[in-house]
Order: structure tokens, then sequence, then C-alpha cells
């Protein structure tokens, strides 16, 4: 108990530290996230208004503080992993840690690419980051969901049902389950405007 507490508040305090504002002061990109229309201290919007390398080192540290608190936890576990209840929360963690971070008043981003960082912790049990990665490129690449915003709540969606039918673990459904309902609170409630949602079929053969 008192080690899965301890990642807990590692994965809370990992999640806590906001890559895309350390990438701003870096690279010299002062407020390049306050240039944004949603203001968003993600990777999308390190990459579009901070420049490639804000970029890049915005993405590799939102899937750090995901994959190492999961990675750790599962890597030194003495019970099955998957049966472990202390795995859900630990999976949660870093992504509250991002959406409410200590080290920012409690304004952070959307936690979607700390979300891959937490089932890539997960490895070499591959199938949750697969589901996720896979219903991502349909609504991007063929199935077509636009605005972002949309898109997004109808990936968690359906990786949530996919995952719970598929990987079989209770443990790792709840923890995305918990993710899952943080992402749906953090959108639903943020002050960017909401487009209407709009939905086009693209054949990746055609033109």
């Amino acid at each position: 108990m008192e080690r899965a507490i301890f990642y807990i508040i590692l994965g809370y305090l990992s999640g806590s530290v906001l890559f895309a504002r350390l990438g701003e002061r870096l690279f010299r990109r002062r407020d390049a996230i306050e240039e944004s229309p949603d203001q968003n201290p993600g990777t999308f919007n390190a990459f579009r208004y901070g420049g490639f390398w804000c970029g890049v080192f915005t993405l590799c540290g939102d899937l750090l503080k995901g994959l190492l608190p999961v990675g750790l936890y599962l890597a030194g576990s003495d019970v099955l992993p998957w049966n472990d209840p202390w795995l859900s929360l630990v999976m949660a963690a870093p992504v509250l840690g991002h959406i409410l971070p200590v080290f920012y008043r409690f304004r952070g981003g959307k936690g979607i690419a700390t979300t891959f960082g937490c089932l890539l912790g997960l490895l070499p049990e591959f199938r949750p980051v697969a589901i996720f990665a896979a219903f991502f490129l349909l609504f991007t690449l063929v199935l077509q969901i636009t605005p972002n915003y949309h898109r997004t709540l109808v990936t968690y969606l359906c990786t949530l049902f996919a995952m719970y039918l598929i990987c079989g673990s209770t443990a790792v459904s709840a923890g995305f389950l918990l993710i899952t309902g943080m992402v749906y609170v953090r959108l639903l409630t943020s002050q960017e405007e909401k487009e209407k949602m709009k939905v086009k079929v693209k054949l990746l053969w055609r033109r």
C-alpha cells in the first residue's frame, strides 16, 4: 500500500510538470502558448506556436511523465499487475497532475500525450496503447471528426469500451475510466469555443 501511494504521489507530481511551459523558456518562445485560442499547454500548441523543437521537447516530456511512474510501479510489483487495484490510481495520477498541476495553480492541459505515456508504461502489454492510437488514427485519417475537441471526446469513449472488451484487465480498464472521466471534465468545462462536430469519410486510396 505504501509503495502504491508513493507512485501515485510521484505520478501526480510528475504530471504537474508542464513541459510546454518549460519549453517556452528553454527555446525562448515566451508566452507562445498564450497565443493559441484555447491556451492549452499541450503538445499540439507547443508544436504550432512554440516551434518544432519546443514541440518535440513537450511531447517527450509529456510521454515520459506518464510512462515512468506506471512503468516503475509495474516493474517492482510483487503481485500480478493486471489484478492490482492500485494500478488504476497509479495510471490516473499523471493525467490528474497534467490537468490540475500543483506547480501552475491547477491550470493545466488536456492530458492526451500524458495518457499515451501512461499506456506505454504498461508495456509489454501493448493492447491498451494500440487501441488508443488506432482510434485516434481512425478519427483523424479515415472517419475524420473535427474539430479536435469532439475527436478527443469520441476517441476516449470508444477506447474505453474497446479496452473493456479486449484487454481483460479490470485494473487497466478502471484506470482508463478514471482518465476518461478527468479528460471529459477538463474538456466540457473549458472556455474554448466549441464548434459543431463535423464527420467526413476520407478514403486513403483516393487523392
